[in-house]
């Protein structure tokens, strides 16, 4: 049974190491940049709508948008359906109102011709929106008929009209015709208790009503939409305000191959734009559109030195006039932003990156490991485990240490894997783990916990620790704080901040953090509605 598993997973490896090597930098900004010429074409269609990028893919698609919005993907994923009132994104109805519509851009990797974000999240809140600004309306409505004898002749005309609006305002939900019916009464038996929220929140439904002339309805458009130009309305001729859903990215299942007019060759990634910290080496959209004729024509030889030399130049410019550039050698900064993006929401204050200060003194001297201030906690590599002075090591690397090399250290090997290869190694180990740190720590002992390169894991898993079995002033109780406090994802971030001040180079992945908040929360399973669930502590 053991070889069966080490031969899936060898064979896992080998797809991955495949995939790794077709998603270069240049073949990821060679399929933007192909995208955005149909994003571009899309935009000609109706020229004075607004175009707004989907965070964080879509932003790659254009050199221009108006403005940017959050719909997540996973708040439309199936069986986990929500209306977030943290990320209303009530900019988007306002803009539309005043425009008359709007574009929306984003895309999407897993070969399907739209994102869930398009598909599902976005449909429901146009539908939530058009609900409440009903029921605002209709209480108008109401309110006008009881001071009917008291109102005046502009009073009389505004409230006619309101009775008009309330009784057309359109108020179902429009999903396309891909979501099985089965999906959609599911959706529809939530819609009413979702208003019921959005109405709870304090948004501010009277002044959107006033700018929205017409309820707001979805579109969508992606590359395989056929569209008759000599046939194309007028967005003012509708009857709804159009939210235009643009799918910049092709569908196709199978890696494609072109080949460019002179002698380059690259492969095809759909939603190349997503997920930018595994592949843009610190190329932002606005430095990649200020130079995209140049990388694009350097080709795939010369573009990662020439993406490197300008993130570079971006980053002594920006130092001169004292903006925020951190130094591309220390990673800290660059890193911490990145990792705790995933653990941020609206309904949290954006972190100021310019307010952490790196401690190098954390570090041995030969930098092999990070000491977290004076908790007797250490984060390094396995490699150079052993040699480290510390009473006890908790090993997280999949290769356990050689026994002379542990010589009296009390040692633990709990080998763990990123969730990109196992969604619950991290879940599964966390007890043991923390169970063996207040074994020690209770005794006054150090421990160092090590991984394969001391950046992810080992991070992830000293998290777990310090939340579970240190106070808030970062004393060890033994879990006395932890057993009296409500975690939640600012608390957990609070935590991973001040880490990531002591390890340099840390890297904690989103699917590994994930398993911790998990593991926090009491929850078996990690999942995008365990999360929002805890979001609502923060409202």
């Amino acid at each position: 049974m053991e070889d069966d598993d080490t031969k899936q997973l060898s064979i896992y490896r080998a797809a991955r190491t495949i995939k790794r090597r077709e998603n270069t930098l240049y073949n990821a900004l060679k399929s933007i940049y192909d995208d955005s010429i149909f994003v571009g074409e899309i935009l000609q269609v109706w020229p004075d709508l607004p175009l707004l990028a989907n965070l964080r893919c879509g932003l790659w698609y254009s050199s221009k948008f108006h403005s940017t919005c959050y719909f997540k993907s996973t708040d439309g994923h199936n069986n986990n359906w929500s209306f977030n009132t943290s990320r209303l994104n009530l900019h988007v109805a306002q803009l539309a109102g005043q425009k008359g519509g709007c574009f929306i851009v984003d895309a999407t990797r897993r070969g399907k011709r739209f994102p869930d974000s398009m598909s599902k999240t976005i449909p429901i809140w146009t539908c939530v929106l058009n609900r409440s600004i009903s029921n605002h309306l209709n209480k108008m409505r109401q309110s006008a008929q009881f001071n009917d004898g008291e109102v005046s002749t502009s009073d009389e005309q505004h409230c006619e009209d309101t009775r008009q609006t309330s009784v057309d305002w359109d108020c179902s939900l429009h999903l396309p015709l891909w979501v099985s019916e089965t999906e959609k009464a599911s959706i529809e038996d939530r819609l009413d208790e979702w208003t019921r929220q959005l109405e709870a929140s304090g948004a501010d439904i009277a002044s959107l009503a006033s700018l929205l002339k017409k309820p707001l309805r979805p579109l969508w458009i992606s590359q395989k939409t056929v569209i008759w130009l000599n046939e194309v309305p007028d967005h003012d001729s509708w009857d709804f305000t159009p939210i235009i859903l643009v799918s910049a990215s092709a569908s196709n299942d199978v890696v494609q191959q072109h080949s460019t007019s002179s002698e380059f060759s690259w492969n095809y990634i759909a939603g190349a734009g997503d997920d930018e910290e595994s592949w843009a080496r610190g190329l932002t959209p606005t430095l990649f559109w200020n130079h995209a004729y140049e990388i694009i024509n350097a080709g795939p030889v010369l573009c990662n030195q020439m993406v490197a030399d300008i993130v570079e130049k971006d980053r002594v410019y920006r130092a001169r006039r004292g903006q925020i550039a951190p130094q591309v050698t220390v990673k800290a900064s660059k890193l911490v932003e990145n990792s705790v993006h995933c653990l941020q929401d609206d309904s949290v204050l954006p972190l100021d990156i310019s307010t952490i200060n790196i401690d190098l003194n954390s570090c041995d001297e030969d930098c092999t490991i990070c000491w977290l201030g004076s908790t007797s906690l250490a984060v390094g590599k396995s490699q150079t485990a052993a040699a480290s002075k510390v009473d006890c090591i908790l090993n997280c690397d999949q290769e356990p240490m050689s026994a002379s090399l542990r010589h009296d250290k009390v040692y633990l090997h709990l080998p763990m894997v990123t969730s990109k290869f196992d969604r619950f190694s991290l879940l599964n180990k966390l007890p043991s783990a923390v169970n063996f740190a207040k074994l020690n720590l209770s005794k006054g002992k150090t421990l160092l916990i090590c991984c394969n390169n001391g950046e992810d894991i080992s991070v992830c898993v000293c998290l777990a620790i310090l939340t579970s079995l240190f106070d808030d002033g970062g004393t060890f109780d033994g879990g006395s704080f932890f057993s009296e406090t409500c975690i939640t994802k600012l608390e957990m971030r609070r935590r991973l901040v001040t880490i990531c001040k002591y390890v340099v180079n840390a890297r904690p992945s989103r699917g590994n953090l994930k398993q911790v908040f998990g593991f926090l929360s009491g929850g078996r399973a990690v999942s995008e509605k365990r999360l929002h669930s805890q979001d609502q502590l923060l409202e």
